[in-house]
C-alpha cells in the first residue's frame, strides 16, 4: 500500500493536511491553524514518518467530502504546495543530457559543467524559499529580463532532519537558460527568484528507506491547445544516487525543519524553444501524480 501525503484547502477554508488512500479517498491530519504551519515539519522529526500517517490513518483520521481527483479539478477545494517550513535546494548536471544542454548554453564556462558531471563534488544550489514555491495549478513565472526560459522537470526528495529520504514529489526547477550562460555567476539570478520552482501534486512517502529509485519523468508542454514538446525519462538514468547528492548537501550544513532537494533534470527542450505565457507545464512521475502550472511573465 502506498502512502501518499497532500496539503489542500477546502472551499472557504485554510491549509490542510491529509493522506490519500489507493482509491482516491482522503483523511485529514490536521489544519494548518491547529499546527502553526508546521504539520510537515512536525511529522519529519518522527522516526518513520510513512508509519506515523498510516498510523493516523487507521486510528480513523476524519475522511473529507472530497476526493484527491475532486481537490485536482479545483471541485470543493484545491491542493496547495505540500510545503510548509521547508527549504528546497538542488543539484545538477546529474544527466547526461543536462550537462550537454549546460555546455551548450555556456560555451565560455562548458568545461565547468563537463567537470563537474564526473567530479566527486557534485554542483549543489538554493533554490526556494517557501513562498517562492507554486502549487499544482498555480502559476510559474518566466523573468522579464529573460529571452531563454525552460522548465526542468526533477524529482524532489523530502528528507528528515537526520538527511534520512522519507518521501518523493514532482518538482520543477524553472531556469533562465540566456542569464545563467551569459557567465556561471549569473546562476543565482537564473534559478532563484519568485513562482521559479512548483511542488506537488502529492508526497509519495518512502515505505522502507532506499538510496535510490528509479522513478518514470514525463514532460508535457502545451501551447494554443497543442503539444509543444513532450518527453520521458528516468531517474534510472542519473549520474548519481539519490542518498548521495543528500549526504553532500548535509556536509556542514542543518535542516532542523527538513528539506527538499531537487535531483536534476533529464529532460530539455531543444535550443530553440523558450517558455512563453499562457503555456502550461505538465510534469508526472509514476506514482506521485501530475504537476501542472500555467507560464506567467513577470508580476502581471
Amino acid at each position: 500500500m502506498s502512502t501518499r501525503l497532500i496539503h489542500y484547502a477546502l472551499s472557504g477554508g485554510g491549509g490542510r493536511w491529509g493522506a490519500v488512500a489507493d482509491d482516491g479517498t482522503v483523511s485529514r491530519l490536521a489544519a494548518d491553524r491547529e499546527t502553526g504551519k508546521s504539520f510537515l515539519t512536525n511529522l519529519l522529526q518522527w522516526p518513520d514518518p510513512a508509519a506515523a500517517v498510516r498510523q493516523a490513518m487507521a486510528s480513523g483520521a476524519p475522511q473529507e467530502s472530497v476526493t484527491l481527483e475532486d481537490l485536482l479539478a479545483n471541485r470543493g477545494g484545491a491542493l496547495v504546495a505540500p510545503i510548509d517550513r521547508q527549504e528546497v535546494w538542488a543539484a545538477g548536471v546529474t544527466y547526461l543530457r543536462s550537462k550537454e544542454a549546460r555546455m551548450q548554453e555556456s560555451e565560455g564556462a562548458a568545461r565547468f559543467y563537463d567537470a563537474v558531471y564526473d567530479a566527486e563534488r557534485p554542483e549543489i544550489f538554493f533554490k526556494a524559499t517557501p513562498n517562492r514555491v507554486s502549487g499544482p495549478g498555480q502559476p510559474i513565472r518566466i523573468r522579464e529580463d529573460a529571452r531563454w526560459n525552460v522548465p526542468e522537470p526533477e524529482v524532489a526528495l523530502l528528507i528528515t532532519p537526520r538527511l534520512q529520504i522519507v518521501g518523493y514529489t514532482v518538482g520543477n526547477d524553472v531556469s533562465s537558460r540566456d542569464i545563467e550562460g551569459e557567465n556561471p555567476l549569473y546562476l543565482p539570478q537564473a534559478k532563484l527568484y519568485s513562482q521559479s520552482c512548483a511542488l506537488g501534486p502529492t508526497i509519495l512517502l518512502e515505505e522502507a528507506s532506499s538510496e535510490h529509485r528509479e522513478l518514470d519523468i514525463a514532460l508535457e508542454i502545451t501551447r494554443d491547445g497543442r503539444t509543444a514538446f513532450s518527453g520521458t525519462t528516468s531517474s534510472g538514468r542519473m549520474k548519481r544516487q539519490f542518498q548521495d547528492l543528500v549526504n553532500w548537501l548535509g556536509k556542514d550544513n542543518d535542516f532542523p525543519q527538513g528539506a527538499f532537494l531537487l535531483t536534476g533534470t533529464g529532460l530539455v527542450p531543444p535550443d530553440e524553444f523558450t517558455l512563453e505565457p499562457g503555456d502550461q507545464v505538465s510534469i508526472s512521475i509514476a506514482g506521485v501524480g501530475t504537476l501542472s502550472n500555467p507560464v506567467v511573465r513577470g508580476r502581471g
